[in-house]
């Protein structure tokens, strides 16, 4: 099996993404002069993290869906690999197999738009 990172390099990389994710993303919300003069009276720190949670649980919901799909259509993968090769015949089957994990991607791709839609 290769892997693009060790399993101590993606942890790291990781804490990296979640560290500099809080230390920018407070400034990104941060609003200027003009900009204060611009927005509502009713618009506070509470709407900003709500809409950066939002936008977090997006991301999250995509990459579980993603990385489930991966995982599962590797499986069929292999074993419908070494199926077909015996019983050619199996083709339609196997090809049923491999496309129903696509489903979690399309759940997690829904259900980051029902997030996105809230913000």
């Amino acid at each position: 099996m290769v892997t693009l990172f060790s399993p101590k390099t993606a942890v790291l990389l990781a804490m990296a993404v979640v560290v500099i994710t809080l230390l920018v993303g407070p400034a990104a919300f941060a609003a200027d002069e003009a900009g204060a003069a611009a927005t509502p009276a009713s618009s506070t720190t509470s709407d900003g993290l709500r809409v950066l949670g939002l936008g977090i649980g997006a991301g999250i919901a995509i990459a579980g869906g993603a990385l489930g799909t991966g995982r599962a259509q590797g499986s069929v993968g292999a074993g419908g690999t070494g199926a077909l090769a015996e019983k050619p015949e199996l083709f339609g089957n196997i090809l049923i197999l491999f496309a129903i994990p696509e489903t979690l991607v399309i759940f997690a791709f829904v259900i980051a738009i029902m997030l996105y839609t809230k913000i």
